[in-house]
C-alpha cells in the first residue's frame, strides 16, 4: 500500500472538504482520465484497487498515472474503549479528494478501451466520477 516515508507530523486534524480543487484539476500526462465529481476521502487501499482493475482491463497495453497520494493520516481508537484518554493511534493513510480532481490518467489505447478501464476503476471508489478526454470527444 502507498503511505509516505516520512511525515512533519504523526496526527493532523480532520479537516473540512471545501470547494474544487485548484491543482490536480487538468490532464497532464495522458489522453484520457478519471475526474472526481465529488468530495471525498480515498484510502490508500482504493488506489491500489483502481489500478489493478485498470491494469487488468487494458491487459499491459498502454501506461497508467496515478495522480493522487495518500498523505494524510487517519487515526482510530482500539475497539470497545471508553470515550476520552486522547486522540487514537494512526491507523490509515488516505488522499483528500475535492471536486474536479484527476486521479488516474491513461493513455497508449483505444478510446472504449480507456472507458471501460476508468469506469471499472470509478467503480472502486466511494465518490461520483466521470471519465474525461484531452480530445473533449467524451
Amino acid at each position: 500500500m502507498l503511505s509516505p516515508k516520512k511525515v512533519k507530523h504523526r496526527k493532523v486534524f480532520k479537516g473540512r472538504m471545501r470547494g474544487v480543487a485548484l491543482r490536480g484539476s487538468s490532464i497532464s500526462f495522458g489522453t484520457f482520465a478519471l475526474k472526481a465529481l465529488d468530495c471525498g476521502k480515498m484510502t490508500a487501499q482504493q488506489i491500489e484497487a483502481g489500478r489493478i482493475a485498470i491494469n487488468r482491463k487494458i491487459k499491459r497495453g498502454g501506461k497508467v498515472w496515478i495522480r493522487v497520494f495518500p498523505d494524510k493520516p487517519i487515526t482510530k481508537k482500539p475497539a470497545e474503549t471508553r470515550m476520552g484518554k486522547g486522540k487514537g493511534s494512526p491507523d490509515s493513510w488516505v488522499a483528500p479528494i475535492k471536486p474536479g480532481r484527476i486521479l488516474y490518467e491513461l493513455d497508449g489505447v483505444d478510446e472504449a478501451l480507456a472507458v471501460r478501464a476508468l469506469t471499472l476503476a470509478g467503480n472502486k471508489l466511494p465518490f461520483a466520477t466521470k471519465v474525461i478526454s484531452k480530445r473533449n470527444t467524451l
